[in-house]
């Protein structure tokens, strides 16, 4: 992970989950973003909560970041490369997966799920937070009980032909993914990333993307003089995929 994150050895893997990961397994229904944050500074960096449910793939990790919480939100973004190249790896030929800034995924512009970031509520803006939790959703099977086509911008892996892909084959490549997001990180640096990231959102012609130092969003079009700014830190708390009555991704 880059210098400003690191992960301790595991106790127990029940998950095929790279060395660095600790794994705890929740029953269904459980919630894995906030069971994480609730365990973090217990069980420190590399911690990754995992659901098994039969239609989210939900799962959460703790990060302990070496940089000032203003700056230590960017690990969102690690975080959401390695959600959609895990999509992407294990997506059929042609699928388009794209990332709606800051937090929501979309294959084909459907949104399945997305990543949401916590820390400490005591923690500081000018100082490093002992922790920080990467949590995700990804919508495995559509739940709703209505009939094809009641939700057009809402999907599911089995719409959208992932097959036997299942929560623990994604919560399993989410964490090498992660791993390589956090390696660009330190070699890169930051920009490394961001450039990555900004990949991963939706094209459109002349339009330019770029993440500032504190994780924000700047869009501008090309020959403009003026940029909008998109502020990371209110995006954060409240997660634009996540609704908040059914505690799953919106339909």
């Amino acid at each position: 992970m880059p210098s400003t994150m690191r992960v301790r050895a595991p106790f127990e893997q029940a998950l095929d989950l790279p060395p660095p990961f600790t794994l705890v397994r929740l029953r269904e229904r459980s919630d894995a973003f906030t069971h994480a944050i609730d365990i973090a500074s217990q069980c420190g960096a590399g911690t990754l909560v995992y659901v098994g449910r039969f239609d989210l793939a939900e799962f959460a990790v703790v990060l302990e970041p070496d940089e000032p919480l203003g700056t230590a939100r960017r690990a969102l973004y690690a975080g959401m490369i390695a959600l959609s190249d895990t999509l992407l790896a294990c997506a059929p030929p042609g699928k388009l997966v794209t990332v709606d800034w800051p937090d929501a995924i979309r294959i084909d512009g459907g949104l399945i799920g997305g990543g949401r970031l916590g820390w400490p509520g005591t923690a500081r803006e000018d100082e490093r937070p002992p922790w920080l939790a990467f949590g995700a959703m990804i919508r495995t099977v559509l739940m709703s009980g209505e009939e094809p086509g009641a939700h057009p911008h809402a999907s599911a892996l089995e719409q959208e032909g992932f097959g036997e892909v299942g929560a623990a084959k994604l919560t399993e490549a989410f964490a090498r993914h992660l791993m390589t997001a956090c390696d660009v990180w330190q070699s890169d640096g930051f920009d490394g990333l961001a450039r990555q990231f900004v990949q991963r959102l939706p094209r459109t012609p002349g339009v330019v993307h770029e993440i500032t130092e504190n994780g924000d969003l700047l869009v501008r079009r090309k020959g403009d003089i003026g940029t909008v700014r998109y502020e990371l830190l209110p995006a954060l708390n409240a997660p634009s995929w996540l609704d908040p009555e059914t505690g799953g991704p919106r339909l």
